[in-house]
């Protein structure tokens, strides 16, 4: 796009504010905007030769935009990035693990990643680029040092949904042909859309042109003799014609630059690639270093056959690093699932290792300003979240493909409006030159897709048409329903705004004809496309194609039906998390609240397991090692499990890690006569425990060394709340809590909590204050706020005084620190009921416990139905 005297003026500020590192005070910035605006009233149109452009022009700024730029800097530069975590594995433990950091790069030029570290200088501020550098830096050291003889090194990044992947492997490429690898390979998805998305971000970040015109990195910083050699394009994917074209009679052997190609994640790609190398060389290439990045690559990676019959793309993949003698392996994604169940001892003669991370995995964290699962679905009081349950009728959550679309919901045309606002009020906000788009994920089916963008294009045809009739009008009001429900949808969802009606629907009427619809899917006519030259407002109405790493730029409004019990594919289709500078207020998601309730228990599920890789990471355990942690864990291993067992299954072991963990009934029955019988229950355990063996602790009850047969006979006679036979689903996985009581000769401790509440008499000796919750009435069941029952220190209450005021309220902590598992009981006041009882399990250990899994044979309906769910993933065709 253009580059206004705005832009022009403020990256010539920028420049001046970079020099001096790290975050910067509010104060430093207003003086450097000031300074600029002293300059330009002195120097007057003569300011232009301060600029490193040659154009003459320059436009005076209003108040409004130096506050809009002192805000956009403060921003920027507010921003902070921690460091990632290493886990190795055992070989790679012995090896070199800085021969990068500590040598080459101090000896090196590095031309690649300078020139890439000055171009991101501009979009990050200087904490979150010296965190790319040094993640990046020890991501380099453990590929290997491309001089040495041979090697094969495999390994994994895990970073968040939409957080910035691309620009870490972005940074590794540059950094890794900096260190002599020449041939890099970008596995890209498995779609036209994303593959290009990609060699377009690399053409920007490492080759530095495109079509033989600077970009990115490249503008006014680019060495043809350093010129990396693209053999493919942002138009055209692979093949040997164009390779042969491209490379211009050039090999590994006769040219000094890096050979770069970003690829779909495709068998007949795959093979072109394949057999243009094994007709350069006869044998293996023995003296240059390939770097593979798979991302996305818990797609279509993984082998999901037996080893002596590989899936085609792991087979493709596998052989493809086959043909170098010196290669390097790096998966990135945001769901690391699928690729820890990868057999790490699977290997074949002529394909090699299978893919598993073996040498170690890394766990990037996120910069502060990532709006992020947290963020939307636990933080900020679901400000961002608009349940909806309008759409039943008119798109049937289980519809097949053949369905006929009649009518859209009402909700689907709300969000349209609210899209239709948020871009008028982005251009008020002097945003009028950034992308905006909106989300629509409603089905599995391409035909619905397009019936879909029909409705949509109708709409948008009979809103431009009341919006430019009337928009203008003082009393439009009067004269248009949609322009009045456009003024419902404002009043609704941004009822703070700080702009007048008027403004905004005068601003409306001169962008809405720049409202557009694109479909995304296997045969879209017309592309999406974020130009440079312009700013692009579109509806995007797609589903598959658009899960898989694809950015939907200046994404504002999401409407999204697609439901799955399945952890990774559902944060895949989030598209809504990543970066929303001076927007992320005006950000909503429309979603059914089940979908909500599913995002909160992925969240909790994923954020416990990053939190145990911490720990195994200080504890210098390895990728098998948490390999097996994820295959353990009470929330996510079975799902996992079911991808990776046969359909015909009909029954196997599992094994679950409760070592560490924590488990509440968070979410309990409102059947009538359960709310009764929980009460009696709690009544009739705190009865049958010892009276001597009772202690007091601040306002709450501990019983110390209690039989196991007590705790047995408590929870066989609660009655949870249960969506499948073993609990898992509904958070208390109750057979396996009691398989664990049933194998271990161990005593228990029990405690009893008091609250805030009215006082409730337990026994004739025993009084408690209820504990005051907040709770949502949910279908069949009650939801406890924050699905969390106890307090932050309530596990505490077992630990001596002085252990429990120095852990505080770090949760795994004080299980690191139980020598008896804690039984918790919980007597509820709520606004709902108050005969709500609820009980928690704490389990003492961590995720290095060993030997304490409980083993359960699996034979369910609950297993059946996620086997249903992935047949029912597999019918889609978008």
């Amino acid at each position: 796009m253009e580059m206004t005297s705005y832009h022009r003026i403020k990256d010539h500020i920028l420049t001046i504010l970079q020099k001096h590192g790290g975050r910067l005070p509010a104060d430093g910035i207003s003086f450097e905007i000031q300074t600029t605006k002293n300059l330009i009233d002195m120097m007057g149109d003569k300011f232009v030769l301060v600029l490193p452009d040659k154009d003459n022009r320059l436009s005076s700024l209003s108040e409004d935009d130096w506050e809009r730029m002192q805000r956009e800097f403060e921003t920027l530069f507010d921003v902070e990035m921690e460091n990632g975590v290493l886990i190795q594995g055992e070989n790679q433990q012995q090896r070199d693990s800085v021969w990068w950091s500590t040598l080459q790069k101090q000896k090196g030029e590095n031309y690649y990643w300078e020139r890439y570290k000055e171009y991101i200088k501009k979009s990050f501020s200087p904490e979150v680029v010296k965190t790319i550098d040094d993640n990046t830096d020890i991501i380099m050291d453990n590929i290997e040092d491309p001089s040495i003889g041979s090697f094969d090194r495999y390994g994994m990044v895990v970073g968040h949904v939409q957080s910035g992947k691309t620009a870490n492997y972005s940074a590794l490429v540059c950094k890794a042909a900096d260190a002599g690898y020449k041939f890099i390979v970008i596995i890209a998805g498995g779609i036209n859309n994303l593959r290009n998305q990609t060699q377009k971000r690399l053409n920007e970040s490492f080759v530095g042109q495109d079509k033989g015109i600077q970009v990115g990195a490249g503008v006014g910083n680019t060495l043809r003799e350093r010129l990396p050699v693209s053999l493919t394009t942002t138009e055209r994917d692979f093949n040997k014609q164009d390779a042969d074209r491209n490379a211009q009679s050039s090999n590994f052997d006769n040219i000094s630059t890096p050979i770069l190609i970003v690829i779909k994640k495709n068998t007949k790609t795959l093979s072109n690639v394949i057999s243009w190398l094994e007709k350069q060389y006869k044998n293996q290439v023995t003296n240059h270093a390939m770097l593979m990045i798979d991302d996305e690559s818990d797609y279509a990676t993984i082998n999901t056959k037996d080893e002596e019959n590989p899936t085609a793309i792991n087979k493709k993949l596998r052989k493809l690093l086959s043909l170098f003698y010196k290669s390097a392996y790096v998966a990135y994604t945001a769901t690391p699932y699928a690729n820890i169940f990868i057999d790490h001892k699977a290997t074949d003669g002529d394909l090699g290792r299978d893919l598993f991370p073996r040498d170690f995995i890394f766990s990037l964290d996120a910069p502060t300003n990532y709006f992020g699962a947290r963020s939307i679905f636990l933080n900020n009081g679901g400000r961002h979240l608009i349940p909806i349950d309008d759409y039943l009728d008119d798109i049937p959550p289980k519809h097949k493909k053949n369905f006929d679309l009649l009518s859209i919901p009402p909700s689907l045309y709300d969000a349209m409006r609210l899209f239709f606002l948020n871009v008028a009020i982005r251009h008020l906000r002097g945003q009028g030159y950034k992308h905006n788009s909106m989300l629509i994920h409603a089905t599995r089916f391409t035909r619905i897709h397009q019936k879909l963008s029909i409705f949509v294009d109708d709409y948008i045809s009979e809103v431009r048409k009341d919006v430019l009739s009337y928009g203008k009008m003082p009393d439009a009001l009067l004269h248009s329903e949609i322009i009045r429900d456009l003024k419902a949808t404002l009043d609704l969802q941004h009822p703070d705004i700080n702009f007048q009606w008027n403004d905004i629907i005068t601003k409306l009427c001169s962008i809405i004809d720049t409202i557009l619809v694109r479909e995304v899917h296997q045969s879209t006519g017309r592309p999406l496309e974020y130009r440079d030259d312009r700013p692009t407002n579109a509806i995007v109405i797609g589903g598959t194609s658009l899960s898989r790493g694809f950015t939907l730029e200046g994404l504002s409004v999401s409407y999204f039906l697609r439901n799955t019990v399945f952890y990774d594919t559902l944060m895949q289709m989030g598209r809504w998390f990543g970066y929303r500078p001076e927007y992320e207020d005006l950000c909503k998601i429309y979603t059914p609240q089940s979908i909500i309730d599913n995002f909160a228990l992925i969240i909790e599920a994923t954020e416990d397991l990053i939190s145990d890789f911490k720990i195994m990471a200080e504890a210098k355990m390895t990728p098998n090692d948490f390999g097996l942690s994820v295959k353990q864990h009470p929330d996510s291993a079975l799902q996992v499990t079911a991808r990776n067992k046969q359909r015909n299954v009909q029954e196997f072991i599992f094994d679950m890690k409760l070592a560490g963990k924590s488990k509440e009934t968070s979410w309990l029955s409102d059947k009538e006569e359960y709310l009764n019988h929980n009460l009696q229950a709690i009544r009739k355990i705190v009865s049958a425990l010892p009276i001597h063996k009772r202690t007091p602790v601040a306002n709450h009850f501990l019983w110390r060394n209690i039989d196991k047969e007590t705790v047995m006979s408590f929870l066989a006679d609660f009655k949870t709340y249960q969506k499948d036979p073993l609990g898992i689903t509904a958070r208390m996985p109750i057979e396996f809590v009691k398989k664990y009581v049933e194998d271990r000769n161990i005593t228990w401790d029990v405690a009893l909590y008091s609250g805030r509440g009215k006082e409730y008499e337990i026994t004739d000796y025993i009084s408690i204050k209820r504990e005051e919750r907040k709770l949502q009435r949910k279908n069949g069941h009650f939801e406890i706020r924050n699905r969390q029952i106890s307090s932050g220190n309530a596990e505490a209450i077992a630990l001596p005084e002085q252990k429990r005021r120095k852990i505080g309220s770090d949760r795994k902590a004080t299980r690191r620190e139980m020598s008896h598992p804690l039984l918790m009981l919980h007597i509820l006041q709520t606004d709902e009921d108050d005969r709500l009882a609820a009980f928690g399990v704490s389990f003492p250990g961590s995720v290095l416990s060993k030997g304490e899994t409980v083993s359960l044979k699996i034979n369910t309906v609950y297993y059946q139905n996620l086997l249903e769910e992935l047949r029912y993933e597999e019918e889609a065709d978008d």
